[in-house]
């Protein structure tokens, strides 16, 4: 008998999963990428030179909220000069966080860390919110469909047995029935004794739903990477140009040979998904701005962004993104940019835990790499 999920695979997993398939589209495809022990440094480009940070000064006045700081805001250069997706052999295709432009904020509160399970429960049980991959599909969202395929589920990352071709990222993703933020890996899964976990599962718009129940917003790119600096000039990482700073890891990503099954050694403490705030925060106070899962930001995804950005000579002030979604691999898809990397990330495929680099997802597909967290305008 045929998967009955096999046109949803198609369908949602290539979409949500918008770094392999960059990658996909640009690799050459005749030729065979396996995953390997890599150690190289990022290759950066000296000519796009960051410029200093400068914080505003001013600051607001009564409590922060719970469970959030206060980002001060300023201007700074905002993007990458890392030419490369990879440390080890994926070439080039960085450049929609290229070049490197002038960008001012003004100050705002942000979550600690990402949205929790227990917190994103307490939402639900208010409202009654149901979130994207928990409603059965519809005949006019897919009216080639047949009424037997349109389950629940959603995308879930399956390990391969051995080592595979890098080019499929097929290989390693699955639609699974069932799967939804209380069940993260299908029917028989779930969140107990993981409430400190981020949820995961959620689109853009479970992100937004509850954002505004919460009284909050999600962030512009913009604050997200100025947030993620910390306040520091050009670092590669939330945390410093050092990916391991005394021999330690700083953020929950993939170590070893990936996406095999057991392949994940998991050095920085963690095979998998972890809780928040396992790792030091940055120097605002933040948790988990690298790694551990992607996070959902307000603007449409448009690959030349930055570059009219840049063009325009101008410090942009508060820029909330390009006005149209716009992605030469996917010209159809309506997408969303992810920011921070994931537990998946990895110096053999995707390096996008570095501060400056960007991710982006099609708006409604979930997975069991994809979260969020909020700000709050003063």
């Amino acid at each position: 008998m045929k998967n009955k999920t096999l046109w949803i695979l198609g369908l949602l997993t290539i979409s949500i999963i918008s770094i392999a398939y960059s990658f996909t589209k640009l690799a050459n495809p005749k030729k065979e990428t396996i995953a390997q022990d890599c150690t190289e440094i990022p290759n950066t480009n000296a000519g796009s030179d960051f410029k200093p940070t400068i914080e505003n000064k001013s600051k607001p006045a009564g409590k922060v909220p719970k469970g959030m700081v206060w980002i001060p805001g300023g201007e700074f250069s905002m993007g990458s000069n890392v030419e490369d997706e990879s440390l080890c052999s994926i070439k080039g295709v960085t450049k929609d966080a290229a070049p490197i432009h002038r960008v001012h904020v003004d100050g705002f509160y942000m979550d600690q860390t990402e949205v929790t399970n227990e917190e994103f429960e307490k939402f639900v049980k208010a409202t009654g919110y149901v979130t994207v991959a928990e409603q059965k599909p519809t005949k006019e969202e897919f009216p080639t469909a047949n009424e037997a395929d349109l389950i629940t589920g959603s995308v879930v990352f399956t390990p391969t047995p051995s080592a595979v071709n890098l080019n499929n990222f097929l290989q390693w993703w699955r639609y699974e029935p069932g799967a939804d933020w209380r069940h993260p890996y299908g029917p028989q899964s779930t969140i107990k004794g993981k409430e400190k976990y981020p949820v995961v599962h959620v689109v853009y718009e479970d992100a937004v739903a509850y954002a505004k129940w919460a009284g909050k917003r999600l962030p512009t790119e913009a604050e997200w990477e100025f947030a993620a600096r910390g306040g520091k000039t050009g670092n590669l990482y939330a945390w410093g140009n050092d990916l391991k700073p005394k021999g330690k890891f700083q953020a929950n990503i993939y170590q070893g040979h990936f996406p095999i099954k057991d392949g994940d050694t998991g050095e920085d403490g963690f095979k998998g998904i972890a809780p928040t705030a396992q790792y030091a925060p940055n120097a605002y106070g933040l948790y988990d701005m690298a790694g551990n899962v992607w996070e959902w930001v307000n603007d449409w995804y448009s690959v030349n962004y930055y570059k009219s950005l840049a063009e325009s000579g101008k410090t942009t002030k508060n820029p909330k993104g390009p006005d149209a979604y716009y992605d030469p691999n996917d010209p159809t898809e309506i997408k969303r940019v992810h920011r921070g990397g994931s537990f998946l990330c990895t110096d053999q495929y995707c390096t996008r835990y570095m501060v400056g680099t960007r991710g982006k997802g099609e708006y409604r597909s979930a997975a069991n790499h994809v979260g969020f967290r909020c700000v709050k305008s003063i």
